[in-house]
């Protein structure tokens, strides 16, 4: 390359001009974005190795347990520049969501060494913690003969970096001081709304703002466009229903799912009146305008429909709604988004959020070694190069969403997206109470819903069965 052209790369590694100015002035040289975005990425690998011992454990080799997932295709095509960088040798194996946390499972509680790292979900990390699968990460981060650095570990926004920390004290706060960094966030989920904009001018409504909105647009979206059901949110009998729409704008009425008391004993609060008033506006909305078989909808129904045109609104993980805008999906580039702050009273909105992380197993034979890859993974170069190259949405660095072209890139073809993040971002965070039942008490919470909806109970009935439920289990526990 032309000597002028690697000085704009050297003056952007020093951090003298933005992304978008360096590749429009290697542009003018005859560089094309895809062959400057690996020349910048291989300078970036030059600059990491300037400031800290990547060779340390040059020669060795790790073995991760990955997910199938976009995340993990960015990591695998930017592979081959962190055997450059160490030296060190990757193997991996993949598997289907449908299996993985099974195969999880099973090696950490079998204490395999086989993995030394693996993809994880925020809310597992309540088990493995305590069962003592897993490090406190803050070991490694906190030692500047480990880490690298220019990782910039506070980079991580705030609200997903503590929803990783947990003390493990059943009620204790997320990212309280003395909490254990159980996993490090990789990228994740908010949830907000995102529309097929087709389908909002026909039906002549505006975006809905509340939760009184949403249940009157999802029906009139319903009326307008034939053979389209209104709003796709989760209704399958698992933990997994309660968390994305549901919760969000629950905890938008400052609505809490468990009580903590002074003496750290914890009882159900999903029975209070504004509850109870919530619930209501929920269960009509998805009896009024939600899919015929919602009862069997997961994640997989909820993003197919929006993006086959079935549905003509989503009220779940943003990052559903990014990848229906795109690939061979019907509705590709006719997606929108919004953020969504279900109390009109409430100043933003309050997203809870799903965190794919990375964790390094207790039983890695090297855990020096796979840092080394956690950190690099995690690290704002990757995220950086995810995020503009690839997939990698949502990133959890604030670096990569002040990135002038990776905002460019999102609002050229995803309307609304980054305005949606940004809006969101400061109240986006796990809003559940961490404790050992979790799993347990939400798949009720879905189970409770279900019957609401099917109108086998009454709501407020409903949710003073299940707070006695929730009640006693958490006694017999130990916990209440």
């Amino acid at each position: 390359m032309h000597d002028k052209g690697k000085d704009l790369i050297r003056a952007y590694m020093r951090g003298q001009m933005s992304r978008r100015s360096l590749l429009r002035g290697l542009a003018s040289m005859g560089v094309t974005a895809g062959t400057a975005s690996v020349l910048v990425n291989a300078a970036a690998t030059q600059a990491l190795a300037a400031d800290f011992d990547w060779k340390a454990h040059s020669g060795k080799s790790i073995k991760l347990l990955l997910n199938k997932h976009p995340y993990t295709d960015a990591m695998l095509a930017n592979l081959d520049n962190f055997k450059e960088l160490t030296g060190m040798e990757v193997a991996y194996d993949i598997f289907p969501e449908d299996v993985y946390f099974d195969k999880v499972t099973a090696a950490l509680s079998s204490r395999s060494s086989e993995y030394d790292a693996f993809m994880t979900g925020a809310y597992m990390t309540w088990t493995y913690g305590p069962a003592g699968w897993i490090v406190d990460h803050n070991e490694w981060i906190d030692d500047p003969s480990k880490t690298n650095p220019n990782y910039n570990w506070t980079d991580m926004l705030e609200g997903v970096r503590k929803s990783c920390a947990w003390n493990g004290r059943p009620g204790g706060a997320l990212g309280s001081d003395d909490a254990f960094q159980w996993c490090i966030p990789w990228g994740y989920e908010q949830n907000n709304l995102a529309y097929n904009v087709e389908m909002v001018d026909k039906a002549g409504v505006g975006v809905p703002t509340n939760i009184d909105e949403l249940v009157e647009t999802a029906a009139k979206l319903q009326a307008a466009n034939e053979g389209v059901y209104g709003i796709g949110v989760r209704g399958s009998r698992s933990w997994a229903t309660i968390h994305p729409g549901f919760l969000s704008g629950y905890a938008n009425f400052g609505q809490r799912d468990l009580n903590v008391s002074d003496d750290g004993k914890l009882s159900a609060a999903m029975n209070t009146d504004v509850s109870k008033h919530y619930h209501s506006k929920w269960v009509k909305m998805i009896q009024d305008s939600g899919a015929a078989d919602w009862s069997t909808h997961t994640w997989y129904q909820v993003g197919t429909d929006l993006g086959a045109g079935k549905s003509a609104m989503i009220y779940d993980a943003d990052i559903l709604g990014y990848f229906m805008n795109g690939g061979e999906n019907a509705m590709a580039g006719k997606l929108a988004y919004a953020p969504f702050a279900a109390n009109p009273a409430s100043a933003a909105p309050t997203p809870n959020i799903w965190i794919w992380s990375l964790a390094m197993s207790k039983f890695s034979q090297d855990l020096d070694a796979t840092w080394y890859f956690m950190q690099w993974a995690s690290g704002p170069e990757h995220g950086l190069f995810g995020a503009t190259q690839m997939d990698f949405v949502n990133p959890v660095r604030q670096s990569v969403w002040d990135d002038a072209g990776f905002r460019k890139r999102l609002s050229d073809s995803y309307p609304g997206y980054v305005e949606m993040h940004d809006v969101s971002a400061s109240g986006a965070k796990i809003h559940f109470t961490a404790q050992p039942l979790f799993f347990d008490l939400t798949t009720e919470w879905a189970a409770t819903l279900q019957k609401m909806v099917a109108n086998e109970v009454p709501v407020d009935e409903g949710l003073d069965q299940l707070a006695e439920s929730v009640n006693g289990q958490l006694k017999d526990a130990g916990l209440g």
